[in-house]
């Protein structure tokens, strides 16, 4: 864009623009670049939240990443632990299996569930089940589980 201005400037000082010819294009460069930017069908992820493993001892691996990280534990149920790391947090479940990423999880901007899940629905993405107003789970077109909801969530740990 700066080239452009730059050269509708050059123009002007030459002579073959005038005032008002420098000024409308001035104004239809910037907006039509509003224009663009606002046509985005998508949502401003403006965190990125926490990140949960699945993992066969939480205990364990709770363990290791407070004492090596010095992770502070935050919360924590029998089989979920959420460690602090700044303002955001690692989630640590234990499910039995390999250990692998369970998922990830996004704050966005303006958070509004109801918008969001219908621009998900609209590109025809799967909604995880058990989902509320304040945060859901969706799978993307990779097949990756990802948690969305406003930047300042602090999780929840199950019963």
């Amino acid at each position: 864009m700066q080239l452009v201005i730059e050269k509708l400037l050059n123009d002007f000082e030459r002579g073959s623009l005038n005032r008002r010819q420098l000024a409308t294009a001035l104004a239809a460069l910037v907006t039509g670049s509003a224009q663009a930017a606002s046509k985005s069908d998508g949502v401003k992820a403006v965190t990125l939240n926490h990140v949960t493993v699945r993992v066969p001892d939480v205990q364990k691996t709770s363990k290791f990443y407070q004492e090596f990280f010095g992770m502070p534990l935050k919360q924590h149920s029998d089989k979920t632990h959420i460690l602090g790391v700044g303002k955001s947090f690692f989630g640590i479940e234990q499910k039995g299996t390999a250990a692998e990423l369970d998922h990830y999880d996004f704050g966005i901007a303006g958070f509004d569930a109801d918008a969001v899940l219908a621009k998900l629905r609209a590109r025809d993405l799967k909604i995880e089940p058990g989902g509320t107003k304040e945060s859901f789970k969706f799978w993307d077109p990779d097949g990756f589980l990802v948690q969305l909801n406003g930047p300042e969530y602090t999780g929840h740990v199950g019963k």
